[in-house]
């Protein structure tokens, strides 16, 4: 089992409670109906779930512990919805019977789990014969950026490495249409969609919630526990990225591929 380099400060959940159906699973909008019994491994802080949960019959949404399901938990009953159920679970190994939804959704989550693969085949026997096996992942050699700092150069390595010390593939994005067909999947259709940060608020969003992040999540305490990076070198890595955000001419690009995989 790998370990979740992000973590849960409130500078990841302000990313991650910004994702909806709109901008993270627009690709899997036509496969969802009133009928779909829908899996949603890895739910985060439910924001996608609970996006979920307005369209289709039933949402069941996993983590891996009771500190992370409570965050989507929460949001569901702010939201006042209960067509909603919640389990903690291990991709690896789901407690569910076999072929017991019509989708398996998950988003930003093979890229943290130890055996993608093996994921993929417990996400397959779950999902009901002719049913959506639909993933998500961002491909972080792929971001791409300007003005080009130096700066956000170092911050991307130190990602890359922490992800992997980890047990993750931070370059999951351009691996997930090999690692389905690996776990036995022969229908499989790949796509890729990108968010793009460029206008003010924009940059003054992405920017200033990467400025903090990098001093304060998980992240932070592990660059400077495994001797990767000291504290000063994390402020310099801070504040260029409030020198991207406040660039009239700065620009961002994240890259995600996406599968829609039929069991």
């Amino acid at each position: 089992m790998a370990t979740y380099t992000h973590g849960h400060h409130e500078t990841v959940l302000r990313s991650h409670s910004s994702r909806d159906i709109s901008n993270s699973a627009e690709y899997l909008r036509p496969h969802l109906t009133e009928t779909t019994r829908l899996l949603d491994v890895g739910a985060g802080p439910g924001s996608i779930t609970v996006d979920f949960a307005g369209i289709v019959a039933h949402v069941t949404a996993t983590e891996i512990d009771e500190d992370a399901l409570s965050l989507s938990r929460g949001l569901a009953s702010s939201r006042g919805l209960h067509n909603l159920d919640f389990a903690v679970e291990d991709v690896h190994a789901l407690s569910f019977a076999d072929d017991s939804f019509d989708i398996v959704h998950a988003h930003q989550v093979l890229q943290h789990v130890g055996d993608p693969v093996q994921a993929l085949r417990e996400m397959r026997r779950v999902t009901v014969p002719g049913g959506v096996v639909g993933v998500r992942d961002a491909d972080y050699a792929g971001f791409l950026w300007f003005p080009m700092l130096p700066e956000l150069d170092r911050w991307l390595d130190l990602y890359r490495r922490a992800a992997r010390a980890n047990g993750g593939e931070p370059d999951a994005g351009r691996r997930l249409l090999a690692w389905a067909r690996a776990a036995g999947f022969e229908d499989v259709t790949a796509t890729t969609s990108t968010w793009t940060y460029a206008t003010p608020e924009d940059r003054a969003w992405w920017g200033g919630m990467w400025a903090d992040r990098i001093l304060e999540s998980a992240l932070a305490r592990q660059l400077v526990d495994s001797e990767m990076a000291t504290r000063g070198d994390l402020q310099q890595i801070s504040d260029a990225w409030m020198r991207w955000a406040d660039d009239g001419d700065g620009w961002y690009l994240v890259p995600h591929g996406e599968i829609i995989a039929r069991a």
